[in-house]
């Protein structure tokens, strides 16, 4: 099935991430085993675009959500794409194959009120533990970053100098973000701390009081924590705070073309969903403010 030869692929030329590697491995295991399993095929060449259909029948009919299943069409274009690039097979299947259509959510967000509650009137513990939750909150929603990317922040990404961070994201592209006054004085802050600790030995910004280099549950539930004190929304991750921060951005007028950049996506389709958030803000102020509303 040359499903090594794939995944190899994947990391050296494509340089995904491990993470997305064992995704994409997963799905092709399990598009493999239905093969076998059902059409007792094992070669590759051999594959029709009605047999790939029935897999997806299957993974609908077991209420996988969509989102997944397309994830899981997502891996096949790309892996057939691969075998017919290095001649493997003759045709491409995956032409046939339409993707069933998702029904948008809204990305949740924290509304600016309890931002400014959590960050500006919250008092944090007056140690080491306080100063890193408060910047890891910062953090968040100051620039908009992901999770693996602020955990692999280093020391010398931070320039006090220019005002900005530098951060990896995606398929290791770095880019770099403006950061303010009030987070840089944070960061510095944190960094004292640090000292006082003699916890400089990491190249890494952000550790814990033993010195160890954080990890994402430590950081999930850190965030959890504080957002549970401000806000009623039943999902309260990192990735909320990026929401938030995009939000936020857009409904106090920046383009959306520079959140796009702040974001690091490679689509502006992706940064486009945040506009949907501003419009139904102004429907729900529309609605409460107009005498015929």
């Amino acid at each position: 099935m040359y499903k090594k030869e794939f995944l190899d692929y994947l990391r050296v030329e494509k340089r995904y991430s491990q993470r997305t590697i064992v995704s994409y491995q997963t799905d092709l295991n399990q598009f493999s085993s239905y093969l076998e399993s059902c059409f007792e095929i094992t070669e590759i060449n051999t594959v029709s675009h009605v047999m790939i259909r029935s897999w997806i029948v299957e993974l609908i009919e077991r209420v996988i959500s969509t989102k997944t299943v397309n994830r899981k069409i997502a891996t096949l274009n790309t892996y057939f794409k691969y075998l017919l690039r290095m001649e493997i097979v003759t045709s491409n299947p995956m032409l046939k194959i339409t993707a069933p259509k998702m029904s948008k959510k809204l990305p949740v967000f924290v509304e600016e009120e309890a931002m400014i509650n959590l960050l500006e009137e919250l008092e944090f513990p007056d140690n080491f533990n306080g100063e890193l939750d408060r910047l890891i909150l910062e953090l968040f929603y100051s620039t908009g970053i992901r999770l693996s990317e602020l955990i692999n922040i280093k020391a010398v990404d931070v320039s006090n100098y220019g005002s900005t961070i530098k951060v990896l994201g995606k398929r290791n592209k770095e880019r770099i973000i403006p950061i303010g006054k009030s987070l840089l004085i944070l960061i510095n802050n944190y960094i004292r701390e640090k000292i006082k600790l003699n916890l400089l030995q990491s190249e890494f910004l952000l550790q814990d009081e033993k010195g160890k280099k954080l990890y994402e549950k430590k950081v999930y539930r850190i965030v959890n924590k504080y957002l549970n004190m401000v806000t009623t929304l039943s999902k309260k991750s990192p990735h909320v705070l990026r929401h938030t921060f995009a939000t936020h951005m857009l409904n106090n007028g920046a383009d959306i073309n520079a959140i796009k950049e702040l974001l690091g996506h490679a689509n502006l389709s992706a940064t486009q969903i945040y506009t949907k958030n501003s419009v139904e803000r102004l429907k729900n102020v529309h609605k409460q403010a107009h005498p015929r509303g």
